[in-house]
């Protein structure tokens, strides 16, 4: 397949005009089945990476359902989202011991939809100060044994763990989970510069959801964001949903970090792709107005968003980021912060040959090419 006509995302130089060639499932210097696709008036763009989402279309990875897996797995892969890494909640061992196990079934039977790159555990190891939407019943030290149990349980596919350092035995935790090969994200915490700081100092190298779920940046006492900051192998997520975070934030973060370190995330619930109403989340009820979902009764408690990763993307846009910089932060940043760079986020030769076009004047989906195959066209 050759993709001619369009501006072609390129990693060091934004976008280039130039020919892109697959062959086969990946991308190459040639085109061997001499497919053309006219990618006039488009962006062509990797397909995107969400290492932090929990569901949509009525359906949550915490359900632990195959069925549900699969739904989630196809709307995302029709939005552009060709790699995900779902979330899980804070629940009993047992529960969270049902979620690992049924994503490595998934992975195994291979079935479609976006690739399941990995399992984000937001949870349960998190701080009752600033647990959001998450259970508190099931709020839990970190424990190095349980976390082992659940990477058993998934087959090695746990990538990311999100942790509040200020717990007990955080630090060893944190050391423990990089031999299990996962990284760890301070998140939903209360702790103070200084111990962010040791956090990532220990190993920790991801910011979970920033803004939300911590202490706010403050010229005295900058807690995790000037500690994520300062440690420049921190890699922090933000939600782009135009409610979780102000577009001036949002611009005045990717000035701040840098858009090679920025990762756009949805964090997006079942609600997602769904209508307004009730929606069961964790153990608890979340309602949805709009793109806004709050817990149930609580509406000063935000819940996640129900905006996919590619709607995350246009916000972005709207909000000012450059259309490079918003692309990368969905593709390339979310691959590298999972160590899976060398496969997947980028357009360059010997990756999978997984694009998306997008119109440049709305930005919309014109194909989606997942490995090397059309699976959508408009």
């Amino acid at each position: 397949m050759r993709i001619t006509g369009g501006s072609v995302f390129d990693l060091e130089h934004g976008f280039c005009e130039k020919d892109l060639c697959t062959d086969g499932s990946v991308f190459a210097g040639t085109s061997s089945d001499g497919e053309t696709v006219d990618a006039s008036g488009c962006y062509v763009i990797p397909g995107l990476v969400d290492v932090h989402f929990h569901g949509c279309v009525g359906e949550d990875f915490s359900d632990a359902t195959p069925e549900g897996l699969q739904a989630m797995a196809d709307y995302e892969l029709s939005e552009g989202v060709a790699y995900i890494c779902p979330a899980g909640m804070t629940l009993g061992e047992d529960q969270l011991s049902l979620i690992c196990k049924n994503a490595a079934a998934h992975k195994e039977k291979n079935s479609g939809g976006a690739e399941l790159v990995g399992v984000h555990l937001e949870g349960p190891f998190l701080s009752s100060a600033k647990k959001g939407a998450q259970n508190s019943d099931f709020l839990h030290d970190p424990d190095v044994p349980m976390l082992k149990r659940l990477q058993a349980d998934a087959r090695g596919l746990v990538k990311l763990v999100t942790l509040a350092p200020e717990q007990p035995g955080s630090m060893e935790f944190i050391q423990a989970a990089a031999e299990e090969g996962i990284h760890v994200s301070i998140g939903h915490t209360v702790a103070d510069y200084e111990t962010a700081s040791a956090a990532f100092a220990a190993g920790a190298d991801h910011a979970t959801h920033l803004y939300n779920g911590m202490p706010s940046l403050h010229h005295r006492e900058p807690a995790v964001i000037g500690a994520a900051f300062d440690n420049k192998k921190v890699m922090p997520e933000i939600i782009c949903d135009g409610i979780h975070v102000h577009g001036s934030v949002i611009r005045a973060t990717f000035a701040m970090f840098g858009a090679e370190r920025m990762i756009l995330i949805s964090d997006s619930l079942r609600a997602t792709g769904m209508p307004d109403g009730e929606y069961p989340f964790g153990g608890q009820m979340i309602e949805v107005h709009g793109n806004r979902a709050t817990l149930l009764g609580h509406p000063e408690t935000l819940a996640g968003s129900v905006t996919s990763l590619m709607g995350c993307l246009r916000q972005a846009v709207k909000f000012g980021i450059p259309v490079a910089d918003a692309v990368r932060a969905a593709s390339y940043n979310p691959a590298r912060s999972i160590g899976m760079e060398d496969r997947i986020g980028s357009l360059t030769e010997g990756k999978e040959a997984t694009f998306v076009l997008l119109d440049k004047e709305t930005l919309e989906t014109k194909r989606i090419v997942f490995k090397g195959k059309t699976v959508s066209q408009a």
